[in-house]
């Protein structure tokens, strides 16, 4: 019988995504279980998963300091902008950690901001809502696994309310989003590709280090920006 290993992919609770990958002779067949939180026909997954599993024929996602751009990028393409909320999933600890990032640069910034907790959909409208009945509003996300999820409802919400929005990463800006910065997820996940190799081969996990990204992307909706009536160089 032909030796091979078998990678499943699982979307969280809400599909799976079963890939076989052909690999090296082994002692016995080894089962990698890689967790995310995107459906399993969302593109954004299926681009992370391939490059992944591309790398395969451990890492930290966030450094917390860079958070702080967020609000820099915010200030940058709205100067109006005195208040900002910070979408956050009160659960996850980067989320508590991004926030005091943004909390640091606020006051040399001028902006006052204002956390939000995202648990689900009806609360995030509404607190959206709440927050935009006062002027110079903006909006910045936290990356999370709620974010996410909510992405193109959060999307929504700030274009209904005329609010400035800074994302994590670029599935934000592709379902609506006005501007992202964040690590390129596709190259984190290549690279992880070669810890997950090392660790098969019989390296300790707790002695591989831990390593942060190394590419980092700017992506800007101007169809966005062009109903907020921002006027951004294309240049």
């Amino acid at each position: 019988m032909r030796r091979r290993e078998f990678i499943t992919l699982l979307g969280g609770a809400v599909g799976a995504w079963p890939l076989a990958a052909g690999a090296q002779q082994a002692e016995r067949v080894r089962r990698i279980g890689v967790l995310v939180y995107l459906a399993a026909g969302d593109a954004e997954g299926q681009a992370r998963l391939a490059a992944f599993t591309q790398a395969l024929g451990g890492f930290t996602t966030w450094e917390y300091s860079m958070s702080g751009k967020w609000l820099e990028l915010l200030k940058e393409i709205a100067p109006g902008v005195t208040r900002a909320a910070v979408l956050r999933d009160p659960a996850s600890a980067s989320g508590t950690g991004q926030f005091g990032a943004v909390q640091i640069v606020a006051p040399a910034l001028g902006v006052q901001v204002t956390p939000v907790d995202v648990r689900d959909a009806g609360e995030i409208e509404r607190a959206v809502a709440t927050f935009a009945r006062g002027p110079n509003g903006g909006l910045i996300v936290t990356g999370s696994a709620g974010g996410i999820v909510h992405r193109e409802v959060i999307a929504k919400v700030a274009a209904q309310h005329k609010l400035p929005a800074v994302f994590p990463s670029r599935v934000y800006v592709t379902s609506g989003g006005l501007i992202s910065y964040g690590p390129d997820l596709i190259d984190q996940f290549r690279r992880a590709a070669g810890y997950v190799d090392r660790i098969l081969k019989g390296e300790k996990p707790g002695d591989l280090p831990v390593q942060a990204p190394t590419k980092y992307e700017l992506v800007i909706n101007l169809k966005t920006a062009k109903a907020l009536g921002l006027d951004v160089p294309t240049r």
